[in-house]
């Protein structure tokens, strides 16, 4: 199916041995991406903006959905300020100034948009592209695991305005609820790149729900420590990676999608639909303190391709999960498909039952993979087969196309796709 990224909704059903029928992917009976997502984010025509954005915001302060707004350069919200976004209101990132949105560890953000009027983040240039302007920053208080509990977020902002870190878990740093961020992930000299949205020492107080980054220069989810609860996040068409964990984030992230691309994602080296990492530098690495524990469930990280089998043989598509030595990952009722392979580890990871209870793969479905679960640099993956294909994870493997995986049963303009039972022949490998 050409253009099977607009997939926008998947329900996948398999059956395993004693187990009745089992809902993996995407959960839920009702496509929860309609009305709020935009696939196609260049063909929208979003106006001209009519109000500045610009330096520091130090009061309360209210965006109304009458305005367009543009970001000029870096503008943070400082002095435990809360910047409210209406829902519907459009915030246009500049692209010769490369505006970037950062939420001060003290302040807050309340983008509460709404199913029907969600709020968008966009680029201001003809022809958009991956990034074009910088992202959101959040910063919050809770634990990360360098030492001394603090760090700076620095790139080419104001280091003095980007500390983040603390001994509050329970931060509130307001809420993000369907908002939509495009095109963001600009370039810093010698830094890498910024993230759609940024989410560093942010608190489980805080609601994120219902948020889609489309075409990110850079990651499009990155977490860096804090404690977090994710929900219906979207990741479409990021150049690095969808989802990243670091410095000790306590994560709980379910029904969520990322969706990759051989040509423009895939093939970049260490990018991943999810990485899962301890660290940035060991060297600054508290390992008394909590290291990163990702739980995920109902995600679906999907390669979209004509022939992924071509592209897997041309060397343009990587592995879907990375995880790295002292960082665990437990995710059940989930769907990887299109990818060579399904995950590796990392090579410093001894597999023992140890380590091996610490990161969990449980009720899977595994598709058009090159392989399922590798150690990195070790073609030889008989153990982990043998553990992770035992019965009683209720994993299953497939080599069915996408095309016949996924059957369309909805209307046009919103395709809702679900799992072909018919087609797959399930297993307990």
């Amino acid at each position: 199916m050409k253009k099977l990224l607009q997939i926008i909704w998947i329900a996948l059903f398999a059956v395993c041995s004693v187990n009745a029928q089992q809902e993996k992917g995407i959960m839920g009976y009702s496509n929860w991406l309609n009305n709020w997502t935009e696939f196609k984010p260049n063909k929208v025509d979003y106006g001209e903006p009519n109000q500045i954005l610009a330096g520091k915001i130090s009061v309360n302060t209210k965006l109304l959905k009458r305005n367009i707004y543009v970001l000029q350069g870096n503008v943070y919200v400082t002095n435990n300020a809360v910047l409210t976004i209406e829902p519907g209101t459009l915030i246009i990132g500049d692209y010769e100034s490369k505006g970037t949105l950062v939420i001060t560890k003290g302040a807050s953000i309340i983008a509460d948009g709404l199913e029907t009027d969600p709020i968008v983040f966009t680029s201001n240039k003809g022809v958009k592209k991956a990034g074009d302007w910088g992202g959101i920053v959040i910063l919050g208080d809770a634990p990360i695991n360098k030492f001394g509990n603090i760090s700076s977020f620095n790139f080419d902002l104001d280091p003095s305005l980007t500390t983040y870190g603390g001994e509050n878990p329970a931060g509130n740093s307001g809420i993000l609820r369907y908002v939509r961020i495009e095109f963001a992930g600009k370039k810093v000299r010698g830094a890498g790149s910024f993230n759609a949205l940024t989410l560093a020492g942010v608190g489980n107080k805080t609601i994120l729900e219902n948020v889609m980054a489309s075409f990110s220069g850079g990651d499009s989810f990155d977490m860096i420590g804090g404690d977090l609860n994710v929900t219906k996040f979207v990741s479409y068409k990021s150049i690095n990676n969808d989802f990243k964990f670091t410095q000790g984030t306590q994560c709980k992230i379910y029904n969520s999608l990322a969706v990759r691309s051989s040509y423009l994602t895939s093939n970049k080296e260490g990018s991943r639909c999810m990485e899962v990492v301890s660290y940035d530098k060991k060297e600054e690495t508290d390992f008394t303190k909590k290291q990163t524990l990702v739980t995920a469930a109902n995600i679906t990280m999907l390669n979209d391709s004509d022939n992924i089998s071509a592209d897997i043989q041309s060397g343009l598509v990587k592995e879907a999960i990375y995880v790295g030595s002292n960082a665990a990952l437990e995710i059940k009722r989930s769907v990887i498909s299109g990818f060579n392979p399904a995950v590796i580890l990392d090579s410093k990871i001894e597999i023992n039952d140890a380590n091996l209870k610490k990161i969990k793969f449980e009720e899977m479905y595994f598709n058009l993979c090159k392989g399922n679960i590798f150690t990195e640099f070790n073609s030889n993956n008989e153990d982990l087969e043998n553990w992770y294909g035992n019965s009683i994870f209720f994993n299953v493997y497939s080599q069915s196309n996408n095309s016949e995986t996924f059957i369309d049963i909805s209307n046009p303009k919103r395709p809702d796709y679900r799992l072909n039972i018919g087609k797959i022949t399930a297993s307990n490998k």
